[in-house]
């Protein structure tokens, strides 16, 4: 049966006849690159020398074109770039707003430290098992969660950067690097297939996935829609990718077993993909059932902060011991979640890119711990102090900062928390953030001591601290002390992004430029 007239003058309209501008090529750039430098490592498996030296420069790219793409959203507002010419929600569409643009650049940072540093780190052996591959391809898949706009293919790049993290969790086939990863794999995947079967309830709810399709119709359904079922199911879905409390599991089951790079990678990225869909679905997407989960996410996030850190405290092996620090700051932005204020928002925001940075740098310090004492553990480590100073150093800045004391970047985003906490109210809120920043400082004094101050246990071999450690180390210190000192401008863009997602006007009209959403 032929169509009716008016879908075909729909659907022909739809199509964009305008070349697109130059500036909008910068929204898929960073996934381009990141797909194109990835096919091409695959294609040089055979020469290994050859993997980092192409590697490298193509995270370092990426790097400049997540600067770029930041710079110009910054100037301009949200971008939109649409696939294959059809025009939202017919087509798919790449959207970046100052929240996305932010995200992706914190994460290619961390990437770019972490290439870095496996270039000491990686083996011939792990090499050959593609670790540059991966790296490259997981970032593809992080890159793609932060800018895309559409629902379906948030959940196609949380599926790129799974199948890469699984690929990248098992690099040596070690019996450990096995049992982890069958843990991270089955529970992320439970995750993932709940996902999956949201995606197809918002389908059905509204007939379309384009997020901006979806900010703007919500309000037209929520009387007929089971729009807290919906909630509920992405509530539990990202929180299980975030590994907040009690679904948290996962990650300390997995995180030590891998190489201390691959740790450091998924520290810094994979944990804030998941808080990331969590702010963009429920605050842009779902505000008032958000509103009414309210006091259920504050619940999880508090009892995240406090298990977190109490589960630090017990743990003697530093892998072990960050995982526990990594579940305890995702509490920290389920509280801003919960809150859901211009300032929660901006606390959550600021703590996520903060959080991207430190954790990176902190389990590439364990591992040069190890490198220069010989162990993971805190009863076998001592002497790093006399080991190096300049190592000492970096570590208490890094140890500092993860506790959350000034002058460090952990100090703002934790008193825009507890502040936005006191001014709804809900002073809990606030004590549970307070208490997790003195358990936290309760166990990196513990580190500090045993780990540096306390001398050897056993007569060590001097090892150096190459190059390919010290610099990621250097330039991931640099940006959480220069953040801590200077964070007027941080804190600035951290609001804007978190007005933006209350109020996401612009957001719909860079998606809709017309204002004729369908």
């Amino acid at each position: 049966m032929a169509a009716p007239v008016s879908t075909i003058t729909d659907l022909s309209s739809a199509m964009v006849t305008a070349p697109v501008p130059l500036a909008n090529w910068l929204v898929i750039a960073p996934v381009a690159l990141c797909i194109t430098f990835g096919a091409a490592l695959l294609m040089m498996r055979g020469s290994l020398r050859l993997q980092a030296q192409v590697a490298i420069p193509g995270l370092a790219g990426l790097v400049l074109l997540d600067a770029a793409l930041l710079a110009k959203v910054v100037a301009d507002g949200p971008l939109t770039m649409v696939m294959g010419r059809w025009l939202p929600p017919f087509g798919i569409a790449f959207t970046v707003d100052l929240f996305g643009a932010l995200m992706a650049l914190a994460a290619a940072i961390a990437a770019l430290a972490g290439g870095l540093f496996a270039l000491k780190d990686v083996t011939e052996s792990g090499r050959r098992y593609g670790f540059f591959p991966f790296l490259l391809l997981l970032m593809a898949g992080v890159s793609g969660a932060f800018l895309t706009g559409d629902v379906f293919n948030l959940y196609v790049w949380f599926e790129v950067l799974l199948i890469s993290s699984f690929g990248m969790l098992i690099l040596g086939s070690e019996r450990g690097q096995i049992d982890g990863a069958m843990k991270y794999a089955v529970l992320n995947l439970i995750g993932t297939t709940l996902f999956l079967i949201s995606v197809g309830i918002v389908y059905a709810v509204f007939g379309t996935l384009n997020m901006a399709d979806i900010a703007g119709k919500v309000e037209s359904v929520r009387d007929t829609a089971p729009l807290m079922t919906l909630s509920a199911l992405l509530l539990l879905a990202f929180a299980m990718k975030a590994a907040a409390f009690p679904v948290n599991f996962w990650l300390p089951a997995s995180y030590h077993t891998p190489r201390i790079v691959v740790s450091a990678l998924f520290a810094g990225l994979l944990t804030k993909v998941g808080v990331y869909a969590l702010i963009r679905v429920m605050v842009m997407l779902l505000p008032i059932e958000r509103e009414q989960l309210s006091l259920l996410i504050a619940a999880v996030g508090a009892a995240t902060i406090v298990v977190g850190a109490l589960g630090a405290l017990a743990q003697d092996d530093i892998r072990k011991l960050l995982g526990y620090v990594v579940i305890s700051g995702i509490g920290n932005m389920l509280v801003g979640i919960a809150l859901g204020t211009p300032g929660g928002l901006s606390g959550a925001i600021f703590y996520a890119l903060h959080s991207m940075v430190l954790m990176t740098a902190l389990y590439l310090l364990a591992g040069q711990a190890a490198a220069l004492a010989g162990s993971f553990s805190l009863t076998a480590l001592g002497g790093l102090y006399r080991k190096s100073g300049g190592f000492a150093a970096f570590s208490f800045i890094l140890f500092v900062a993860a506790c959350g004391l000034p002058p460090f970047s952990g100090f703002w985003p934790k008193v825009i928390l507890v502040r936005a906490s006191i001014d709804v109210g809900a002073w809990w809120l606030a004590a549970a953030i307070l208490i997790g920043g003195f358990l936290l400082t309760v166990v990196f004094g513990r580190v500090f001591l045993l780990a540096y101050w306390r001398p050897a246990t056993a007569p060590q071999a001097a090892v150096s601290i190459s190059w390919q450690a010290g610099l990621p180390l250097f330039i991931l210190t640099a940006i959480v002390v220069a953040f801590g000192i200077l964070p007027e401008q941080l804190l600035d863009m951290a609001q804007a992004a978190a007005t933006g997602l209350i109020d996401p006007t612009a957001y719909l009209q860079s998606v809709f430029p017309d204002g004729g959403m369908p």
